[in-house]
């Protein structure tokens, strides 16, 4: 959904190891990313994941009351999941119960990002709220990383912004439809703005699409 598929694979290829629970699995496109000789177990949300996402899991489970033993994996991957949940610190709390001493998190969730997926999008959290509520649940926040530039972000931002008023303006027919051809002009010219900005200027973590999140276990 932050719209790096290829960065958060390769992210989890280089960090995930052992027994791996995907929360929130899908359609399970992590798994052929995970090293060689992983154990890989997908659980999804029955309400939504089958008729929302497709999902093929190996469990259907709600994420706040995850059926494994204490103890037993090594590595859970949750990514943009958190902000669908009920209930997302009890499901921290199972992650760190499922985890082997010295087993890792690794979590993404979005922060600038417009409601997806309604009516079951309930939450951001910033950069300190992410990590206040990891740590409550007795996992240690290793390494926490904005997953765009707060140019890009920007950029993405005001075309999906652009896109979502034009979509509006041509499904209720409004007098707004005149501008859609400025605004098909305008979105390559952001993006080219955005992209050059992110390589120019410093960015601004205060601003960023979301995090994406290294934790482990004590």
């Amino acid at each position: 959904m932050l719209g790096d598929n290829k960065g958060t694979a390769d992210w989890v290829a280089g960090s995930a190891a052992g027994r791996v629970l995907d929360i929130g699995c899908a359609d399970r496109w992590i798994e052929q990313h995970l090293p060689q000789g992983s154990e890989y177990i997908g659980l999804d949300y029955l309400a939504t994941g089958k008729h929302m996402y497709g999902s093929r899991p190996d469990l259907f489970a709600d994420a706040s009351s995850v059926p494994l033993t204490d103890d037993s994996v090594d590595t859970v991957v949750i990514l943009e999941v958190m902000e669908h949940l009920h209930r997302p610190r009890e499901a921290l709390q199972e992650i760190a119960r499922v985890l082997r001493p010295q087993g890792r998190l690794l979590l993404t969730m979005p922060f600038l990002y417009p409601v997806h997926d309604a009516p079951h999008d309930y939450q951001r959290l910033t950069i300190h709220g992410l990590a206040r509520d990891v740590e409550a649940a007795g996992l240690r926040v290793d390494v926490m990383l904005p997953a765009l530039g707060s140019a890009e972000t920007a950029g993405l931002i005001c075309c999906l912004a652009l896109g979502g008023m034009s979509l509006r303006a041509i499904q209720r027919r409004s007098p707004g439809l005149l501008l859609l051809p400025l605004v098909i002009a305008a979105i390559p010219v952001i993006n080219l703005v955005a992209w050059l900005g992110g390589r120019l200027l410093p960015s601004w973590d205060a601003i960023t699409v979301g995090y994406r999140l290294t934790a482990s276990k004590p």
